[in-house]
């Protein structure tokens, strides 16, 4: 069993070369949608830009308005709106004066609003969450913000924002990423005509959750369509490549010819196009296997029949230099060449038979009137004597006789068939051939007078060097192949050759030769 497998999967291996695998490339097939969809991060980035630039022209506003209400307050009226606003805005607010330094911070004035997370002390839950974004952020190519710092001595150098709004005069805004990869976002606006400048600091930890929540929302759905898409196409290989490995493995050993016993599955149960496939590669299996015995048995037959008069051959020309008798000496040499001839008969004849089929397949069929083939045979043979004294009598019936084929072969159906009906047929005798259309078909008979063929060895007749002939006809004048090539050239045309009792119970043998009909 061990070594049954192992050659199994080492013609597996031949047949199925490297990268040739059904089952990767439907898996590669079925696994482009999810890549389009995974696309989807870039959307969920465009999302985060969107809230980004909504959330800085909501902090440009906040700064200007808290601008425009602490402009002209009194310092401890500046100090209670700082307090209030930052309260509930969840914002840090910081003026500086016109030289930047430090005049009033909202934290130190009262507690804070807000606090950074610790990313150390965070649940690793946080941790993947913050691995995932900064995966995510690197494959669509989202740009990093600098971190947070809050300068040691409360001045402006840390806030480059605050020098550009008070050299420049109107708002301006800077993001950059908290301990925790949070956004935080810094605007600077002008207070009033002294050069005063507020600084707000929002950590923006709304934009992350939402965005974190429709990034995980997406990858969820990628994750399940992945596994969906992956069960289904093992599924899909194990329903059509897993039977059509079976398929290659069996004709794979059928191509070797070791093992005959072979058989190819035929799938019944299956009626999709695999189902049909087996069953069309077992049916072609079995008719080349059919194919092959008979060329085998073919081989065999031939090597039979030319050994009889190789032999008869060997023993007259072995025999010649002793005889000295003139008259047996022309015996001899009568058999010897009657030898010849029949070795040169049987040659001809099983050439005509080996390459009758491929002869077929190549030719080009032309319409052909079976009538008109049969009407100018006859005379032909008349002319050339080969009819030895027998009448054939040609009658048709409806018409038209065309058929598609090749003439040629055609003509030696038919020429077969008046050999086998002469030689069968009384000295005076006559051989009566009909030619009729039926629907969709156009039936030639041969009917001769001769003793008739018993049911039980019709078919016989048809196989090759089948040699039953009349009892006054010299031995050898027969390959024993003209009906069997005339069976194998009717079947290569689409039609059939059988026997059939003759009508009215006359003696005699009846030929049907039957073709499919041209209109």
């Amino acid at each position: 069993m061990a070594d049954e497998g192992l050659r199994a999967s080492r013609l597996e291996r031949l047949a199925l070369p490297l990268g040739g695998s059904l089952t990767a490339r439907t898996l590669a097939v079925n696994l482009i949608p999810l890549l389009l969809l995974a696309g989807g991060l870039f959307f969920v980035d465009s999302y985060r830009r969107q809230l980004l630039d909504e959330r800085f022209k909501l902090a440009r506003i906040e700064a200007q308005i808290a601008a425009e209400a602490l402009s002209g307050a009194t310092t401890a009226r500046q100090e209670a709106l700082m307090i209030q606003i930052g309260k509930e805005q969840r914002l840090r607010l910081r003026m500086f004066d016109a030289s930047g330094e430090l005049l009033a911070d909202s934290f130190a004035l009262a507690p804070p609003s807000f606090a950074f997370d610790d990313p150390v002390a965070e649940p690793f839950l946080e941790d993947f969450a913050r691995w995932t974004d900064n995966a995510v952020n690197f494959a669509v190519g989202a740009p990093t913000a600098p971190p947070h710092v809050e300068p040691a001595d409360g001045d402006t150098e840390g806030f480059p924002e605050v020098t550009r709004a008070r050299e420049l005069g109107y708002t301006q805004i800077e993001l950059r990423s908290a301990p925790d990869g949070t956004p935080v976002i810094s605007t600077a606006a002008p207070v009033g005509e002294q050069g005063a400048t507020l600084l707000t600091t929002r950590n923006a930890v709304d934009i992350t959750q939402s965005v974190r929540s429709a990034r995980t929302q997406l990858l969820t759905v990628i994750a399940l369509a992945m596994f969906l898409s992956t069960v289904l196409s093992l599924y899909l290989a194990s329903t059509i490549i897993e039977p059509l490995r079976r398929l290659v493995r069996a004709t794979v050993l059928v191509r070797t010819g070791r093992e005959r016993e072979v058989e190819v599955p035929r799938m019944t149960e299956r009626a999709d196009e695999i189902g049909v496939l087996a069953r069309a590669v077992s049916d072609m299996t079995g008719t080349l296997r059919h194919r092959i015995d008979a060329v085998e048995s073919f081989a065999a037959d031939v090597a039979h029949e030319i050994k009889n008069p190789l032999a008869s051959l060997r023993s007259a020309t072995e025999s010649l230099p002793k005889v000295k008798d003139e008259k047996l000496r022309a015996q001899l040499i009568e058999v010897a060449a009657h030898d010849v001839q029949r070795i040169d008969r049987l040659v001809s004849d099983i050439s005509e038979a080996s390459r009758i089929d491929a002869e077929i397949s190549r030719a080009k069929f032309e319409p052909v009137d079976i009538a008109q083939l049969l009407r100018r045979l006859i005379v032909a043979r008349e002319e050339r004597g080969l009819d030895h004294g027998r009448t054939v009598a040609l009658s048709t019936a409806g018409g038209p006789f065309v058929v598609m084929g090749v003439a040629l072969r055609l003509e030696r159906i038919a020429s077969n068939l008046f050999d086998n009906a002469i030689s069968f047929s009384p000295a005076d005798g006559t051989v009566e051939v009909e030619v009729r259309r039926e629907g969709d078909r156009v039936v030639a008979e041969v009917n001769d007078h001769g003793p008739g063929i018993p049911l039980e060895k019709r078919e016989h007749v048809f196989r090759r060097f089948h040699s039953d002939r009349p009892e006054d006809e010299g031995f050898g004048h027969h390959s024993g192949l003209g009906l069997a090539i005339a069976r194998t050239i009717a079947e290569a045309h689409g039609g059939s050759l059988h026997v059939e009792d003759r009508a009215n119970g006359a003696p005699g043998a009846r030929f049907v030769l039957d073709l499919p009909g041209v209109e």
